[in-house]
C-alpha cells in the first residue's frame, strides 16, 4: 500500500511514511517553536518524497494551520495586534497571487533562492552578533514585508524564519514574536487552503499528510510552553539562526535534486589533449 499522491517510484509503505513524517514534524515544530519558526522549510523536502511538487504547499498549509491556531490559543495574551493590523491587508492578496503563480510554475527555483538566503545564517552563527536594536522606522516597511511574506507563503506553503529579524526590530521577543507571527499567518493559511482546493491541489494523500503534520505540530506546542521560559532572548535568536541555516541547506539540497531531475542535468569530467575538462549538460 502506498500513500496516495506519492510520486511514482517512491515505494514507501503508508504506515512507514506516516511514522517518519510524524516524528520529523514533531521534532521540527518543537525546534521551530523555540527558534521562532522554520518547521515548514525543514519538512518540505520530506513531503517531496511522498507528494508531487505542486501539492507540497497544500499539505504543508494544513499542518502549519494547525500549528498557527495552537500558538494563537496558547500565547493569545502577548499578540501585538498593531503589527497584525499593518501586516495582514497586504499579505492576503499577495498569498492569492502566490497560489496563482504555483499553477503556472513549480516553486523549486524560488526554494533554491530561499535556501541560499537562509544558508547565510551560518555566518551569523560563526560570529558574535550584537543584540538586535528596536528600530521604529521599520513600521513603514511592514506592509511591504506583509506582501513579500504572503507571496512566498502562497507559492511555497511556508515563510519560516525569513522575516524573524524584522519582527525583532519591531521589539518583539520570544513568546510575543511567536504569537504575533501566528496571528499574521492564520488568515493567510485559511485563504491558501480555500484556493488550493479550488485549483484542484487537494487529494487524499495531501489531506492525510497535512493532518499528520498538523497533529505533530500541536503536540510540539506543549514542549514549547516548557522550554521558552528557560531561554534568554540571545539564546532564542541563536537557535533561530541555527534552524534557518539547517533549513537553508535542506532546501538547497532538495531544490538542486529536483532541478537536476527535471532538466536532466549531468556533470562530466575527463581529459582531452592534455587538459582537464569539466562540463555540465
Amino acid at each position: 500500500m502506498l500513500l496516495a499522491g506519492a510520486p511514482c517510484g517512491s515505494g514507501f509503505p503508508a504506515m512507514m511514511v506516516f511514522l517518519l513524517l510524524f516524528c520529523l514534524s514533531c521534532a521540527a515544530f518543537t525546534i521551530s517553536s523555540v527558534a521562532g519558526g522554520g518547521a515548514g522549510l525543514v519538512i518540505m523536502p520530506v513531503l517531496g518524497l511522498v507528494l508531487a511538487t505542486p501539492k507540497i504547499p497544500a499539505a504543508l498549509s494544513i499542518g502549519t494551520m494547525c500549528s498557527t491556531v495552537g500558538r494563537i490559543v496558547t500565547f493569545w495574551q502577548v499578540i501585538n495586534w498593531r503589527v497584525v493590523l499593518f501586516f495582514t491587508p497586504a499579505a492576503l492578496p499577495a498569498a492569492a497571487l502566490g497560489v496563482f503563480c504555483l499553477r503556472l510554475m513549480p516553486p523549486v527555483y524560488l526554494e533554491l533562492v530561499l535556501g541560499l538566503f537562509l544558508s547565510g545564517n551560518v555566518f551569523l552563527l560563526l560570529r558574535r552578533s550584537p543584540p538586535v536594536e528596536t528600530d521604529q522606522r521599520q513600521w513603514r516597511y511592514l506592509p511591504a514585508i506583509g506582501f513579500a511574506a504572503g507571496f512566498v507563503s502562497g507559492f511555497t506553503g511556508a515563510t519560516g524564519l525569513l522575516f524573524n529579524r524584522f519582527y525583532q526590530k519591531l521589539g518583539l521577543q520570544k513568546q510575543a514574536l511567536i504569537a504575533t507571527r501566528a496571528a499574521n499567518e492564520v488568515l493567510l493559511h485559511a485563504i491558501k487552503l480555500v484556493l488550493y482546493a479550488q485549483f484542484g491541489l487537494f487529494d487524499r494523500g495531501v489531506f492525510l499528510a497535512g493532518v499528520c503534520v498538523g497533529v505533530a505540530a500541536l503536540a510540539a506546542i506543549k514542549v514549547t510552553q516548557w522550554v521558552l521560559p528557560l531561554l534568554t532572548h540571545a539564546q532564542f535568536c541563536r537557535i533561530g539562526h541555527a534552524a534557518a541555516a539547517v533549513a537553508g541547506v535542506l532546501m538547497l539540497s532538495g531544490a538542486a535534486h529536483q532541478i537536476v531531475q527535471k532538466d536532466a542535468m549531468s556533470l562530466s569530467y575527463g581529459r582531452a589533449h592534455g587538459e582537464t575538462e569539466l562540463a555540465m549538460t
